[in-house]
């Protein structure tokens, strides 16, 4: 059986003073993608943001482990090196900044946190090609700013263009399927698809089956008022499409 890369051990978190997890308890090995439903408000983003250290966000019990340590214990920055990486929901714009001095400073600093010299301008150069290759991105993006005049669409392929540069252990997917249309969401599933390792975990946060039809989940989870109520395997996505949330108990 393989590692255990993430567990979740009954954790209560909230925003301001309002509970939004009311005790999760979830377990992810290497090599499983994990896929998230639930309906509005049920505290799907907010798993997502507590995971990666987002500020605001009050963890009030419970535990956190990836790869063997304390994940609160440890600062968004940290997070990130340590390989979890977060697709947004809503990315945003970085005026002025290209994204390839983006890339290339995520890749120092996450080299530099591992003691590891700067990637040499040839090898990024080739990474970059690559990966924008692999994300179907053509290469006048990279001299783009971030995000800035991107359509949703773009966006949602630039986050996706990022995890293959930044190659990261443990990837959350909160809503990228939000706002595509059917040819770009296949492209941003392929991209999934293709970073897939035995080594890499993934959760994917969405209201809809259709990603699941592209990104094939080991185990579907469904959050409803801060809680799983429900976890089964990829037909489970098929009886909510077909029956809704409020067949499922909870």
């Amino acid at each position: 059986m393989s590692k255990i890369l993430l567990e979740i051990k009954n954790l209560h978190a909230g925003v301001a003073g309002k509970e939004i997890l009311k005790g999760i308890d979830l377990t992810i090995r290497e090599g499983e993608v994990h896929a998230v439903m639930g309906p509005n408000g049920a505290g799907k983003s907010t798993l997502g943001g507590v995971l990666t250290g987002r500020p605001g966000y009050e963890v009030t019990e419970g535990s956190i482990v990836f790869d063997g340590k304390d994940l609160l214990a440890m600062s968004p920055e940290e997070r990130s090196w340590a390989g979890i990486f977060l697709s947004f929901q809503y990315p945003v714009e970085i005026p002025g900044v290209s994204i390839t001095n983006f890339m290339k400073a995520a890749i120092n600093a996450k080299r530099k946190a591992h003691g590891q010299p700067e990637i040499k301008p040839g090898e990024f150069l080739k990474l970059l090609k690559e990966k924008m290759a692999l994300v179907g991105m053509k290469g006048e993006f990279a001299r783009r700013d971030v995000n800035v005049g991107f359509s949703g669409g773009e966006k949602k392929r630039n986050e996706i263009f990022q995890m293959a540069m930044l190659e990261p252990r443990f990837s959350i997917l909160d809503e990228t399927d939000s706002g595509l249309d059917v040819d770009a969401l296949k492209i941003v599933a392929d991209g999934v698809r293709a970073l897939r390792t035995p080594e890499t975990s993934t959760i994917v946060i969405t209201h809809y089956r259709k990603l699941l039809d592209y990104i094939v989940p080991d185990v579907v989870h469904v959050l409803k008022d801060g809680r799983i109520v429900e976890t089964a395997g990829r037909e489970l996505a098929d009886r909510i499409e077909n029956e809704g949330y409020e067949s499922l108990n909870g």
